[in-house]
C-alpha cells in the first residue's frame, strides 16, 4: 500500500513540473518577412508631398501649441477644432459666465473662449492641453471674435481712471479772482 501511494506522488510530481517546465518554455516567433521594397516607396511619397497648413483661425498658444479654429465663434451653434492633425466638432453650451464654450462629450474636448485669451482641455484626461491662446488680432490688443469678445472694454480705455479736470477756457477766471474787488 506504502509503494502505491509513493508511486502515485511521484507521478503527480513528475506531471506537474513537466507542465510547468513546458509553460515556461517562450513560444516560437513565425519569422518576420522583410519588405525593403515598400518602405522605400513609402519615404519617397511622404517627402514629395507637401505639408498642409489646417483649415481655419490660427490661435497662437503658449508653449509653441497652435490649434486652428473653423466657423464663425459669433453665430455658429458647432465649431470646428483643429488639434494636433485632428478636427474635433465642439458644439456651443450655455454659460452663466459668459464666457464661450465649446464642449463635446464624447470626446471630452472643451474650448472655452474668455475675452483676453482661449484654454483647451480635455475633460476625459482631466488635462489643460492649452492656455493662453490668442489670434492674430488679439496679440494685437484686440478681442476675441466671440460673443464674449463684445463685452470686453476697449484696450485703450483704462477701467479704472480717476476723471480728468474739465479745461477751463483761458478768458475765464477763477471765482476767488472775480468776487474781490479791484483796487
Amino acid at each position: 500500500m506504502k509503494h502505491i501511494v509513493l508511486a502515485a506522488c511521484l507521478g503527480a510530481l513528475t506531471l506537474t513540473s513537466a507542465g510547468a517546465a513546458l509553460a515556461q518554455e517562450p513560444a516560437k516567433k513565425p519569422a518576420a518577412t522583410k519588405k525593403t521594397a515598400s518602405k522605400k516607396t513609402t519615404k519617397k511619397t511622404e517627402a514629395a508631398a507637401p505639408v498642409e497648413a489646417p483649415a481655419g483661425e490660427k490661435w497662437q498658444c503658449e508653449l509653441g501649441h497652435a490649434l486652428y479654429i473653423t466657423g464663425n465663434m459669433q453665430r455658429d451653434e458647432v465649431i470646428g477644432v483643429n488639434w494636433e492633425g485632428k478636427v474635433y466638432r465642439l458644439p456651443r453650451q450655455n454659460t452663466v459666465t459668459g464666457a464661450d464654450r465649446y464642449f463635446d462629450q464624447r470626446t471630452g474636448m472643451d474650448l472655452v473662449v474668455i475675452p483676453s485669451k482661449a484654454m483647451l482641455f480635455n475633460r476625459n484626461l482631466g488635462q489643460r492641453l492649452a492656455d493662453e491662446c490668442q489670434t492674430a488680432d488679439m496679440q494685437a490688443g484686440g478681442s476675441a471674435p466671440t460673443v464674449a469678445g463684445a463685452l470686453r472694454a476697449p484696450v485703450t480705455t483704462p477701467l479704472l481712471v480717476a476723471p480728468s479736470q474739465p479745461a477751463q477756457p483761458a478768458d475765464a477766471q477763477p471765482a476767488s479772482a472775480q468776487s474781490a474787488p479791484k483796487q
